[in-house]
């Protein structure tokens, strides 16, 4: 697809900027260029924290409605930023309103908030024949359910995640089957190659492997620039029920070798029961992790999302660290336990920003490091998908973080 005329939201649109009012501008820092050596351990054997604890910045709320280069604005799944030129990037998971797409932008985040966005393209992903996707609900072999991005800064290729498709008709007519997958394209969103996935992660008719809508939510590249990591939105059929009110869950995060686009290492992540119960108690509810990404060579932040009908979104941040954690690559199932997850510390819980200017946070799914504060803070950009839902609103949230 072509560029589009840049398109501003101006502050009559949007939201207005919340926060602090500091000095803008410094150098831009890229989410691969923090240190990689590990944090020093302290007593007991336990590890410095990576991060401090975030203060918000601002928000600014995206107008319904919007179009830019002939394509629907909605439903923005990811998020990052090429810290070369500055661009953002923003990957729309709807592929019923337009073909699988990315949009790009341009917004400075400050320590007076979020500036004006202002959309300056459009770009429609390819499929490995060069069309572009079908909707998501027909039988074709290859749709797409997009939900994370990343820019490689070394050569402004991007890395996208789909969620694959599961549906299992109840009639016994053939199901339709496409397994998650991690893509690479280039900037004008042309194919490149795809990711062999682990056999674990492969959907199946039976109840074994990745459950519908659960799967690659969220993608971080590793600091040194050499892997990519992916991060399954819920368990596995065979690691256990999904999380209750009641009771957490276990699911999965893969390395990959970016060279070579194989697996070779998987952790498990212990998911955290559902937050809030749903009003009335009998109606739907879930929790799980929406993004992920790198802070050094052993940490990273992982987003995690409820919805409670009734009730509304809770998000949490979380803070990982790997060391120690039990390669699960190869292990079948993670009900019987045996291995060690990966450990992980409560960062912020987004309730708690509602007295400082977030009294609404709504679907949260896109995370990715933003410019440096002049303070040295890093700032931290959150996108929420709206779902095309009137009620829900797409909305750019930036904390700072030491």
């Amino acid at each position: 697809m072509g560029r589009s005329t840049a398109l501003v939201l101006s502050a009559a649109l949007v939201a207005p900027m919340l926060g602090a009012a500091l000095t803008t501008g410094s150098a831009a820092a890229a989410p691969n260029s923090a240190p990689n050596a590990a944090p020093r351990p302290t007593a007991a054997g336990r590890h410095d924290p990576a991060v401090g604890t975030p203060r918000l910045l601002g928000v600014r709320t995206v107008p319904k409605g919007l179009v830019v280069g002939g394509l629907s604005v909605g439903e923005l799944s990811g998020i990052d930023r090429d810290p070369r030129t500055g661009e953002w990037y923003l990957l729309s998971d709807d592929s019923e309103e337009g073909p699988a797409r990315w949009f790009t932008a341009r917004f400075e985040v400050s320590g007076a908030g979020v500036g004006e966005i202002r959309f300056t393209g459009a770009t429609a992903l390819e499929r490995t024949d060069g069309s572009t996707f079908p909707p998501f609900a027909t039988p074709d072999p290859e749709v797409a359910d997009p939900e994370s991005i990343r820019v490689d800064p070394r050569d402004h290729s991007l890395y996208w995640t789909s969620e694959g498709k599961r549906v299992v008709p109840t009639d016994g007519s053939a199901p339709a089957l496409i397994d998650p997958w991690i893509r690479q394209a280039r900037p004008a969103g042309e194919f490149v190659r795809q990711f062999a996935g682990p056999a674990d992660l492969a959907m199946h008719a039976d109840e074994v492997g990745p459950r519908a809508n659960a799967t690659f939510e969220g993608m971080t590249l590793t600091t040194d620039g050499r892997r990519l990591v992916t991060s399954m939105e819920g368990p596995l059929y065979q690691d256990g029920p999904l999380p209750t009110v009641d009771h957490g869950a276990l699911t999965r995060l893969t390395w990959y070798d970016k060279r070579t686009g194989r697996p070779f290492r998987q952790l498990a992540y212990p998911l955290d029961p559902i937050p809030v119960a749903p009003n009335p108690p009998t109606a739907s509810a879930d929790n799980g992790v929406s993004e992920l990404l790198a802070v050094d060579r052993h940490h990273y932040l992982v987003l995690e999302r409820s919805y409670a009908s009734g009730v509304g979104n809770s998000i949490r941040l979380y803070e990982i660290d790997d060391r120690g954690a039990s390669n699960v690559l190869r292990r079948k199932s993670l009900a019987d336990g045996g291995y060690r997850p990966v450990r992980k510390r409560l960062v912020a819980d987004f309730a708690d920003f509602a007295d400082a200017g977030l009294p609404h946070v709504d679907n949260l799914e896109g995370m990715a490091w933003g410019p440096r504060l002049p303070s040295g803070e890093r700032t931290l950009v959150f996108v929420s998908d709206d779902n095309y839902n009137p009620s829900q609103v797409t909305q750019v949230v930036a904390l700072a973080v030491r």
